[in-house]
């Protein structure tokens, strides 16, 4: 059995090309890649792909340009082998990764998702460690050592209180996952709005404390510029509505709380509002108070 790798393509060159070749560093070759250009303008990594002339890596470029949600769902789709990662065009596996992943899935095969070890890295490739995800870390995360397996609504509290998971990181049962679809309307949020989906339909998520993924945290990212004009705790505010509703009729009472308190989405916007004083504008300003302080 291989791992089934997609990257989503669109963004910095160099650091796909990076993405890229942590794929080919692994130590186990069990692997098959295939990257997903969602019609970045050139053909730079088409080119970079395609030298490399590995059997066990597609390179697929998509007509016109249909967004992160719809190349998700693309990706699922092209799935072939039992096990798959949606990693994203800047962060990097550590040689250990297909190794952690398919051990993990071996051991724990009840599993539909696979959460392992994570670094938090900067523009630069240095180590980071961003207060928000100290927070859902050391406050959020399930408690517990080594290898473990958790679930149903303690889980569902969690995931609300404090996304502490890293989507790009995560390996998903492909027969699982296709269960589930990508919900429209929340293209920041998506990831946990899967997940919550599938939480609530009996996933076993395992946590796996192995490192061997490198998250990259930047100013230029797409959800870094939602934080600042404040339009990311929009999509939150709304997707927690609907997480609400959903844990509610699950009959999922403290998930239900959880998702009407936000707690630390909240306190996350808070974190923003001197940032949106000095640039001035009623707009983004008014955006982070109401996520923080309203309904």
């Amino acid at each position: 059995m291989a791992l089934d790798i997609f990257i989503p393509y669109w963004g910095d060159a160099n650091f796909m090309k990076q993405a890229v070749d942590s794929v080919l560093a692994q130590s186990n070759g069990d692997w098959r890649l295939t990257v997903v250009d969602d019609a970045y303008p050139g053909d730079e990594i088409r080119r970079y792909v395609e030298a490399m002339e590995d059997p066990r890596i597609t390179y697929i470029r998509k007509e016109t340009n249909q967004g992160i949600t719809e190349n998700f769902r693309t990706c699922v789709s092209l799935a072939t082998q039992d096990v798959l990662v949606v990693m994203g065009c800047d962060d990097l596996l550590l040689p250990n990764y297909v190794d952690v992943v398919l051990r993990a899935q071996a051991a724990f095969p009840q599993a539909w998702i696979i959460q392992p070890g994570v670094q938090v890295i900067d523009e630069t490739g240095e180590a980071a460690a961003p207060l928000a995800d100290i927070v859902k870390q050391r406050l959020v995360k399930p408690r517990g050592s080594g290898a473990r397996l958790v679930s149903g609504e303690a889980l569902a509290v969690s995931l609300l209180h404090g996304d502490w998971l890293y989507w790009p990181s995560l390996a998903f049962r492909t027969d699982r996952i296709r269960n589930y679809e990508f919900r429209d309307g929340f293209p920041v949020i998506q990831d946990l709005a899967l997940v919550m989906d599938m939480v609530l339909g009996g996933a076993e998520l395992l946590i796996e404390p192995e490192t061997c993924f490198e998250y990259r945290r930047h100013t230029n990212s797409a959800s870094s510029a939602k934080l600042v004009d404040g339009s990311r705790f929009t999509g939150e505010r709304d997707y927690f509505e609907v997480a609400e509703r959903l844990c509610a009729a699950k009959g999922w009472h403290k998930a239900t709380r959880a998702a009407r308190l936000r707690l630390t989405s909240r306190a996350h916007a808070v974190l923003y509002v001197p940032n949106a004083l000095r640039q001035g504008g009623t707009g983004p300003l008014g955006t982070l108070l109401r996520h923080a302080f309203g309904r």
